[in-house]
């Protein structure tokens, strides 16, 4: 089991399972809402995902099926669903308290990251999403 909680602690999750595939995102949607250079995140089975404490200073902010769910005392991004994939949530690894074996596998939608950063370990990178994806 893992644990996570928000930067002020109203909001406690823990994780009944295992991790899928995390990834770093380049993307400008996950770069506007992390506030940096990219987003790490890696799915989680929704069944899964459970809040602990603080249910109800979650908020979320919704566009075109993309929910993206932080605390809104802080504004910590806790995870982000999708409409076409309700099975799995995409848990933000900077939130977790318990320490994971190993990270993210790569860095996607590097076609779109931001030109002030540059990538220097040796994961690979995908203009947009890893073949299959």
């Amino acid at each position: 089991m893992h644990r996570g909680s928000c930067l002020c602690g109203a909001v406690k999750y823990e994780i009944h399972g295992d991790f899928g595939a995390g990834y770093f995102c380049h993307c400008s949607r996950c770069r506007k809402a992390s506030g940096s250079a990219f987003a790490s995140s890696a799915l989680v089975a929704t069944k899964d995902f459970v809040v602990v404490q603080g249910d109800d200073a979650l908020k979320s902010f919704s566009v075109n099926g993309m929910h993206r769910v932080f605390c809104s005392h802080c504004g910590s991004p806790i995870i982000s669903r999708r409409d076409a994939m309700p099975d799995a949530v995409r848990v933000r690894l900077g939130t977790l308290d318990s320490p994971l074996e190993s990270g993210p596998l790569g860095h996607i939608y590097t076609g779109s990251k931001a030109n002030w950063f540059e990538i220097h370990d040796e994961l690979p990178q995908y203009f947009e999403l890893p073949p299959g994806e």
